[in-house]
């Protein structure tokens, strides 16, 4: 289905991203350069890379198809950026840099002990393997719509290709690879949308005509809306303060405390350019999301006015996909999410569409070449030096981070293969995120806020918190194993689990289930800074080691 020419644009692309780790690959021979750069590089770069780090094909692929199906509802979540960015810059950056610690977690070690270090940890580790494989497996099914290749062919070659460059080049070739890359996928998303403005039959008006006044159900609605404003929480759809108030503690999270992040801020050369890489992100994906929802919109206004795109998309999709019912309407064979990459596959011209693959690529890879890369810098400051080998040599730290790299990338590739035709992975993901981030976000803002909370007030403070969030993950699943019962034709990504689930519906909550993070970072943190009321102050605890003091020996 590619043309020579695409194929052509495609190839030079990915061979260009290879060519960057085999570059920097010389640069990249200590664990200095390989976790932190030298801490050298300029803020506009790490800033380009928090930003194309932000966008990963989830977003890419999954908010224009919200869009199209629904409204900008999902876009809110965005409007809690600049709150987040400020508090990152305001005293998150300044904290990390000041620590000189490569290690984000770390830090739970001096206030609660080692135990709230590995917790946070392997809550990250695991979120980042899954992630590596649902992004691989999300980017390949658009990618096999507009190829016709093989799946498992996609993921192989997404898994390979990442790898061997994070392999070789370290952070430094993932910061400017992921330049190249937001680059890439925000050229792609302007393009698309100027396209799409040409071809409708009666001018880009068209598409405000049409998307103001859509007919669904029966009722006339705006696919511009943000949403309700009611201020209830005890809601199934979020409104505009459920996912601006979302928004919030899921971006906190990002720019506070995820490794991939506070990485990033560690290899910019001054405290001011970590500072500016923050806003820079922030403030590129705000503009980048907006014209990704207004590609779905603008698809729903296309798709009416040429009402002969969505058949021809299921004639072509029936061609290669045996597993389409013949007799399934031509409106039903594309999901949300893959009406963008059908446009992109039967719209667009020769060589504009491999612009666009290849920003799918960028996409998915900017994603993964972060979770690589801060994984196995974990693995090494907070297992291997921190337990096995304190004292370990510049080739004995190199070994550890090269191995485990190589084997994250294995393992994700592998839970990419193994998640193929999967549709409801990206719900599971979603409530697999919320349980651990929440866990991960009020221990660390316990740590911060709290000077009186200290190892027992924070144990205690996370079993409140877990079952808090356990509650409200009960609720949502029963919410979504209900709707399947209403629609036998939206089946529930958690029908293995009716059988445990059905003799405890006595706990449901009608909570929004986007409030999991929400209510289970604030137990947390609220709780143990009463729990640290009755017990003793405590004192700071100092690490055994650090990969800061280990390399000044």
């Amino acid at each position: 289905m590619l043309s020579n020419i695409d194929l052509a644009v495609l190839i030079v692309y990915l061979g260009g991203m290879v060519a960057f780790g085999f570059w920097f690959a010389r640069k990249s021979s200590s664990t200095e350069e390989f976790m932190a750069a030298g801490r050298s590089l300029p803020g506009w770069a790490v800033g380009l890379s928090i930003f194309g780090t932000f966008v990963s094909s989830i977003s890419f692929l999954a908010n224009p198809g919200k869009s199209f199906g629904g409204n900008w509802n999902p876009f809110v979540f965005g409007l809690s950026l600049p709150l987040a960015a400020f508090i990152a810059a305001k005293w998150f950056v300044p904290f990390y840099r000041k620590s000189g610690e490569v290690s984000a977690y770390s830090h739970l070690e001096h206030r609660f002990g080692v135990w709230a270090r590995l917790y946070v940890v392997c809550c990250f580790l695991v979120l980042q393997i899954v992630r590596i494989g649902v992004i691989m497996m999300l980017a390949a099914t658009p990618i096999r719509l507009m190829t016709g290749w093989d799946m498992s062919t996609i993921i192989i070659v997404i898994g390979i290709l990442v790898t061997l460059y994070t392999l070789l080049g370290g952070i430094e070739a993932v910061i400017w690879t992921d330049v190249v890359q937001s680059v890439v996928l925000t050229g792609g998303a302007i393009l698309c949308i100027i396209l799409i403005m040409i071809d409708m039959p009666e001018g880009p008006g068209q598409i405000f005509d049409i998307a103001m006044n859509a007919e669904v159900d029966g009722k006339t609605v705006n696919k511009f809306s943000l949403g309700s404003f009611s201020p209830s929480l005890m809601v199934a759809a979020p409104t505009f303060w459920i996912t601006l108030i979302y928004g919030l503690f899921i971006n906190l999270n990002n720019f506070g405390i995820d490794q991939s992040f506070v990485q990033r801020y560690i290899t910019a050369k001054t405290d001011k350019d970590a500072t500016q890489s923050v806003w820079l992100g922030a403030w590129l994906f705000l503009p980048t999301s907006a014209m990704l929802f207004f590609i779905g919109t603008a698809l729903y206004a296309y798709t009416q006015a040429d009402t002969g795109f969505l058949e021809e998309a299921a004639h072509n999709v029936r061609a290669f996909d045996e597993n389409v019912d013949a007799d399934t309407a031509h409106e039903d064979v594309l999901k949300n999410d893959e009406v963008f990459p059908a446009f992109i596959a039967y719209r667009l011209p020769v060589g504009v569409k491999g612009i666009l693959i290849a920003a799918i690529f960028a996409a998915a890879m900017s994603s993964i070449d972060s979770s690589l890369n801060s994984s196995a810098t974990l693995i090494l400051a907070d297992f291997y030096k921190r337990f096995k080998n304190p004292n370990a040599s510049e080739r004995a730290s190199m070994t550890v981070l090269y191995s485990t790299t190589l084997i994250l990338g294995f393992i994700g590739t592998l839970l990419g293969l193994g998640l193929m035709g999967q549709d409801s992975m990206l719900d599971i993901w979603w409530k697999l995120s919320g349980i651990l981030s929440g866990g991960m976000l009020g221990l660390f803002l316990l740590g911060i806020i709290s000077k009186r909370a200290g190892n027992p007030a924070a144990i205690l403070g996370v079993i409140l918190g877990m079952i808090v969030i356990a509650w409200m993950t009960i609720s949502s699943i029963i919410e979504s194993l209900d709707k399947a019962i209403a629609d036998p034709s939206s089946p529930s990504p958690f029908e293995f689990m009716r059988g445990i689930i059905e003799p405890i519906r006595i706990v449901e909550t009608n909570m929004n289930g986007l409030m999991t993070i929400v209510f289970g970072t604030l137990t947390i943190v609220l709780s143990g800074m009463l729990f640290g009321l009755f017990f003793k102050k405590p004192q700071p605890i100092e690490p055994k080691n650090s990969i800061e003091a280990s390399s000044e020996k």
